[in-house]
């Protein structure tokens, strides 16, 4: 199996980044996966630290339970759960048939450029 990778970026134009999938979906080579925020306000506002610590905990662990990632980042099993059901929404973690989670990215790049108005 490849490993898998993902993109995270900032675009406000969703139409552009939908075309650049487009083009990379024809490829006959893996060319990793893209995850698009419209904004960093909206960037920021999904990925807070608490759960980019539960990405980072889960990321080449394999399959563990929303208790197993819960005791390894200290924190509460009930949030843990809410922030692990954002994340799979987002696509930075899956769920399994047997309930547990996991990180299916051996790596991540977030590419985020800010300008000044």
């Amino acid at each position: 199996m490849t490993e898998r990778y993902l993109t995270i970026t900032l675009q406000p134009d969703w139409q552009s980044g939908l075309r650049t999938a487009a083009k990379l979906a024809k490829a006959n080579t893996y060319q990793g996966e893209v995850l698009n925020f419209e904004s960093p306000a909206h960037f920021f506002g999904q990925l807070s630290e608490k759960r980019w610590e539960i990405v980072r905990a889960a990321q080449g662990k394999g399959e563990l339970s929303v208790r197993e990632l819960a005791r390894s980042v200290g924190r509460d099993v009930k949030r843990v759960h809410e922030d692990v059901v954002i994340l799979a929404d987002l696509g930075l973690l899956e769920r399994t048939e047997s309930g547990g989670v996991l990180c299916p990215y051996s790596s991540m790049h977030i590419d985020m450029y800010l300008k000044a108005a």
